[in-house]
């Protein structure tokens, strides 16, 4: 048998045992051998549950970034402290999927590619939204043609009461912001990679705290503490790219609003345009016709990995081992990710000074 990665972890929390452990375990490719957190029985507790029977626990990052035996680690830590993590991961010598966001900051994000480069190791982050059987129908015919040239776009994040009532999600100081960063960087991410466009130009923004207040009004995880909501509830950004295209980034975790759906876009090209809202839609005009058109993706999609599973968590697993292994080239690049960061960054602060963000 091939010998397996060995896999490092730090932080341990929901993200970590819920998304990217059972997803590694699927793959039967890595042994899950460190867990890091600083809430020492979260460390363990994962171990238990899905490291080797010799896996070492830890409360100190470095400490676990000391074992020579890991090939990669998983920065799975609230955002404030992705950066500063990842790099040093890098220059111990281990390959990184950290999660989304890259980081709090531009400055943050932009020193983790230069990391990167320095250290020749592997740098992905956790956009699984790219590995949807939609997301894939979608990028294929964009380049296949059949959209035409793309200027127009809205990458949508919208929940109606989804507001995330636990762990650091409410506090700004640990993340950087609240739906934006958290939702609508996959909306946005999904759109610039569909576009294959990611020169900007200039962007604009408003965020709001308009609901903040009412911590009882429906929830789907429960009432929040309006003291604790110190993050925005909605926000939203026009964006101008250098080649003149348009996007319009909309995001929120309580909005007023029927319509709910997130990690979609809609695109619009000089051929045709498509929208995510229920499967993929795609529309145009044909013989002085126009026309509607949804593909059936539930009797089969072209998998990124032939025989592997489809679920997009898994597929974000694979992508990570074979670049390790096999050298095949990543699906999420650490220049694209940090250009969400960019934007993201853009938006919240042309809603702080109301002035254009120029690039």
């Amino acid at each position: 048998m091939a010998k397996k990665l060995r896999a490092g972890f730090v932080g341990c929390g929901g993200i970590a045992t819920q998304k990217h452990m059972p997803s590694i375990a699927t793959t039967d490719k890595v042994d899950m051998v460190a867990f890091c957190d600083i809430i020492e029985e979260r460390a363990i507790k994962a171990a238990k549950d899905f490291g080797t029977p010799e896996a070492q626990t830890y409360t100190d990052y470095k400490k676990l970034l000391e074992d020579k035996t890991l090939d990669m680690v998983y920065v799975l830590t609230p955002n404030k402290s992705h950066s500063y993590i990842t790099i040093e991961a890098l220059e111990s010598g281990k390959h990184v999927l950290c999660e989304k966001p890259m980081a709090k900051t531009s400055k943050e994000a932009r020193a983790m590619v230069e990391a990167a480069k320095r250290t020749g190791k592997l740098l992905t982050i956790g956009y699984q939204s790219r590995y949807q059987p939609h997301s894939k129908y979608v990028k294929q015919a964009i380049e296949r043609g059949d959209l035409g040239e793309i200027y127009f776009a809205k990458a949508h994040a919208l929940r109606r009461r989804a507001v995330p009532t636990w762990g650091v999600f409410l506090n700004e100081e640990e993340q950087g912001g609240g739906p934006l960063i958290d939702i609508g960087t996959h909306a946005l991410d999904l759109t610039l990679w569909f576009m294959n466009n990611y020169k900007v130009k200039s962007v604009m923004g408003n965020v709001y705290k308009k609901l903040n207040e009412n911590g009882n009004c429906g929830n789907a995880f429960g009432p929040w503490n309006p003291e604790e909501f110190t993050v925005e509830d909605s926000a939203f950004g026009f964006i101008t790219m250098e080649d003149g295209s348009t996007i319009i980034l909309e995001s929120s975790w309580a909005l007023n609003l029927v319509e709910a759906y997130e990690a979609k876009a809609t695109l619009c090209g000089t051929k045709a345009g498509v929208d995510m809202k229920d499967g993929v839609r795609i529309n145009g005009d044909d013989i002085g016709r126009l026309y509607e058109k949804t593909p059936n993706l539930k009797a089969g999609s072209v998998a990124f990995y032939e025989g592997e599973s489809d679920d997009p968590n898994v597929q974000e697993q694979l992508n990570f081992i074979s670049a390790i292994e096999k050298g095949t080239p990543l699906t999420i690049l650490p220049e694209q990710a940090c250009v969400v960061t960019e934007v993201l960054e853009a938006i919240y602060e042309s809603a702080k000074t109301g002035k254009l963000i120029e690039f």
